[in-house]
């Protein structure tokens, strides 16, 4: 009797402590991005830009390279979880999965993609345009599978997760690959991709979404790829377009907020706490912030990062980047708890 008391007790617990994952109404989790983000659309695309080989996904479950530009789980994966939701969301264009798969999350995004589509074009991933057009082919497909109705639901209850626009900058602005450096001063182009991303929150309200989420820019100059040019330093005129971009996009996010009837809009602020992690990793349990696991861990990204580099780290968990790009998986979890608990937890 004692045992089942006990037993009852610490269910209660759970729930209490747990309450989102049990009680929430928040039907799917469906993201639109570049790399943070992209569970493995990039598989099915002509791009180099990839990583659905070795030893990307070795912490995976089943230790499968899913085409995630990490060890393992990305942020998206652990909101999903904590909502009460399958532990990782899948890609749209995986053929392993379908639509009865994709009606409790989904993800549309493409690793190298931004909100720029010349940043897009760069590496030839799926630009944000033909993300939302798989949107509404998944609508189409959802209603079809669940009813008009119950797809409407689905789709009105569903968080969104948006994240994009490092490429932008790092990829395409500051790397010159396209003549936006000559078109626009760094202000104007930031105020270019904020208008664009506007654009964007307003076509997916249009579709029937109410509760975005876009997660701001972390600190990109302080990507082992950047400290590796700069002997280890950071690169402060990135990170500089990052704060400015994030202090943009949390106003315009805040003010369309109040225009649109019904929607919830949040900006996901993670640059303050990623730059708390770099300058002090050992209070989180780091060892390793300025390289990555992957190799040498200061160039090593997708097909350079190979399964047969005697150099890369045991325990990535040791590290804050897998690759000279992209965190691992202990690091997502715990931007993932960060920004569940001031950002997204406010969708329950």
């Amino acid at each position: 009797m004692l045992a089942a008391e006990l037993l009852g007790l610490l269910l209660l617990v759970q729930m209490l402590l747990w309450p989102a994952a049990v009680r929430a109404r928040v039907t799917a989790l469906i993201v639109f991005g570049d790399s943070t983000v992209d569970t493995g659309n990039n598989n099915a695309v002509p791009t180099v830009v990839r990583s659905n080989f070795p030893p990307y996904g070795r912490d995976f479950p089943g230790r499968r390279a899913t085409g995630r530009f990490c060890n393992g789980r990305l942020a998206t994966d652990f909101y999903s979880e904590a909502y009460g939701l399958r532990p990782f969301v899948p890609a749209y264009l995986d053929p392993d999965y379908g639509i009865r798969d994709f009606a409790s999350g989904v993800c549309f995004a493409s690793a190298g993609s931004g909100l720029d589509v010349a940043t897009a074009g760069v590496f030839s991933v799926i630009p944000l345009w033909k993300q939302v057009d798989y949107f509404r082919e998944y609508k189409r497909r959802l209603a079809a599978h669940l009813g008009a109705a119950e797809a409407a639901a689905v789709v009105s209850d569903a968080v969104y997760a948006i994240s994009v626009g490092t490429n932008d900058f790092i990829e395409n602005y500051f790397a010159g690959t396209t003549r936006r450096f000559t078109q626009f001063s760094v202000g104007e182009y930031t105020d270019f991709l904020v208008g664009l991303a506007r654009s964007l929150l307003v076509e997916l309200y249009g579709l029937g979404a109410r509760k975005v989420a876009f997660t701001g820019l972390a600190a990109a100059g302080c990507l082992p790829l950047e400290r590796a040019r700069r002997m280890m330093l950071c690169a402060e005129e990135y990170n500089a377009a990052a704060r400015a971009f994030n202090a943009a996009l949390c106003g315009m996010v805040a003010e369309l907020s109040d225009d649109l009837p019904g929607a919830q809009l949040r900006f996901a602020d993670v640059y303050d706490f990623f730059a708390d992690i770099l300058g002090d990793p050992t209070r989180y349990g780091f060892v390793k912030a300025e390289v990555g696991c992957c190799g040498t861990g200061t160039y090593e990204m997708g097909y350079t990062c190979s399964a047969w580099d005697v150099r890369t780290c045991r325990d990535a968990s040791r590290y804050v980047f897998w690759d000279a790009v992209h965190p691992t998986e202990r690091a997502n979890r715990i931007i993932a708890e960060y920004l569940f608990n001031t950002t997204f937890a406010d969708f329950l």
